[in-house]
């Protein structure tokens, strides 16, 4: 009686245990439906979820009959995953947004029995290309709404046509290397329009200079024109000075000859009577 009353006390903490680990798979199950639905801003469910997953797993790491050490981290990786998922909705802008997606790790193994591809990676993939369409939206100034639907909807048709884990797997690793490529050639348009208007600005900026040093150059011949053309002005003004004086003095030596010469006309020749 005393080692079944032993059993007897033993065994309700391993009850506690896995009832607990049951509601902590449902609830997990839950919170990857919510976060895989296009939720409204003002959502708040899949917030307070989380936070009462963080605790559930909390009280299971102190229970004595806990799981496995590797179920353990893998309850973990996936609720840092929504925890991190949470954090990222909350940045500003799409490009924060996108960087923070790219550093969440979804969890490795599927929650339920039901799944043949992790929930998680799923939402991770719905979450980049979300954020890759909104980035594409803001840069070519299309609808972002149209383009998550549709590249919802692709990711969607791959999950659907996935006949086990490892194509599925394989079509994942596909459409994240198709939205990498997306986005490096995005950046390397970026990268060239940044270059050609570096170039457009440096060309413009040689010509004004140019134009610049034509126009002082202009500046200053223009000066040294005006110079010259006040000191020819000068002496211009000097020779016709000299030039009235010199006639000035020979009509006076004209009029003094002339009244000379009459003078002595009369005294030559007198009167006639």
């Amino acid at each position: 009686m005393a080692a079944a009353a032993g059993r007897g006390l033993r065994l309700p903490p391993a009850m506690a245990a896995t009832r607990l680990e049951l509601n902590l798979m449902r609830l997990l199950s839950r919170c990857e439906a919510l976060a895989a639905e296009r939720r409204d801003p003002e959502e708040w469910r899949l917030e307070k979820y989380v936070a009462a997953l963080e605790v559930m797993l909390h009280e299971l790491k102190q229970q004595a009959g806990k799981p496995a050490p590797e179920l353990l981290n893998e309850y973990s990786r996936k609720v840092d995953f929504l925890k991190g998922l949470l954090e990222a909705e909350k940045l500003s802008s799409s490009t924060e947004k996108a960087l923070a997606n790219q550093f969440l790790a979804p969890g490795r193994t599927p929650t339920t029995t039901k799944e043949r591809t992790p929930a998680t990676k799923t939402v991770h993939l719905q979450t980049k290309a979300r954020c890759t369409g909104k980035m594409r939206s803001e840069l070519l100034g299309t609808d972002p709404l149209a383009i998550d639907d549709s590249e919802e909807l692709n990711v969607r048709k791959r999950k659907g046509l996935a006949s086990d884990e490892k194509q599925s797997a394989v079509e994942l690793d596909a459409v994240l290397q198709h939205h990498q490529d997306m986005q490096e050639k995005l950046a390397e348009e970026m990268l060239s329009l940044a270059r050609s208007l570096k170039n457009n600005t440096l060309a413009a900026q040689n010509v004004i200079k140019q134009d610049n040093q034509t126009l002082s150059h202009s500046l200053r011949m223009a000066d040294q024109n005006f110079e010259k053309l006040k000191d020819e002005s000068d002496r211009l003004e000097q020779h016709a000075k000299k030039s009235v004086n010199w006639l000035l003095w020979i009509m006076l030596i004209v009029v003094c000859f002339i009244f000379i010469s009459m003078i002595l006309f009369i005294r030559i020749f007198p009167k006639l009577k």
